[in-house]
């Protein structure tokens, strides 16, 4: 059965190249290019497609935005990101419901063998995202890494770990100040630690964090 694609980029270069790849291959056809977000939802809502290529900036709207929308509104549709971003944006698309994210530096062969197995069901990213990928699932949970902290102490000591002040972890987390300074100084105790900086270096230490 041939592969009906959606070619979504706003440069005109990207999408002539695609479509000429594309051409040349008897089960698979372009059925329809978008050059933003807004048109692309437009055009997969008057004609589905089974993949989706989908750059990530877009004039308009990110392209992690058109994907999850893409995503509820056609679950049966598939999506191959397809960006210049070799950066932590792949977890975002994987979050908004991609199913395969590769770079624009692939070869055309790698670039159909993505498109084939991305529609067949599979998920497919190029090396260096694969590789992050990895890291990232193989990295230590929070539970594993501070087993001595309760669940909300992890909870504060993650929300620690990004820079946020007291004030702004109580205002997202629904306590009052004086409770989350109370569990920062429960802790600190239990970590062994003197003070924030410590906790944060710590904490981004266990989960790889920079």
């Amino acid at each position: 059965m041939t592969i009906s694609i959606l070619l979504v980029d706003d440069h005109p270069v990207f999408l002539f190249g695609m479509r000429t790849l594309i051409s040349a291959e008897p089960d698979l056809n372009v059925v329809g290019e978008a050059m933003s977000g807004i048109e692309a939802l437009q055009k997969i809502a008057a004609q589905p497609v089974d993949v989706v290529i989908m750059d990530i900036k877009l004039p308009d709207m990110n392209g992690v935005e058109v994907t999850r929308t893409i995503s509820q509104q056609h679950p049966e549709t598939r999506i191959l990101v397809l960006t210049m971003l070799d950066d932590n944006t792949v977890f975002n698309a994987l979050k908004a419901g991609a199913n395969g994210y590769i770079l624009k530096g692939a070869g055309g062969e790698e670039t159909l063998r993505a498109i084939r197995s991305v529609a067949d069901g599979e998920a497919i990213f190029s090396p260096t995202i694969a590789q992050r990928v990895l890291q990232y699932f193989n990295k230590p949970s929070a539970a594993q890494a501070f087993p001595e902290l309760t669940e909300r102490e992890r909870e504060i000591l993650d929300l620690l770990a990004q820079g946020l002040t007291n004030s702004a972890i109580a205002e997202r987390l629904s306590l009052s100040v004086k409770t989350v300074r109370n569990r920062v100084s429960e802790i600190f105790a239990k970590l062994h630690v003197s003070d924030r900086a410590e906790a944060i270096i710590k904490a981004r230490d266990a989960f790889g964090k920079p």
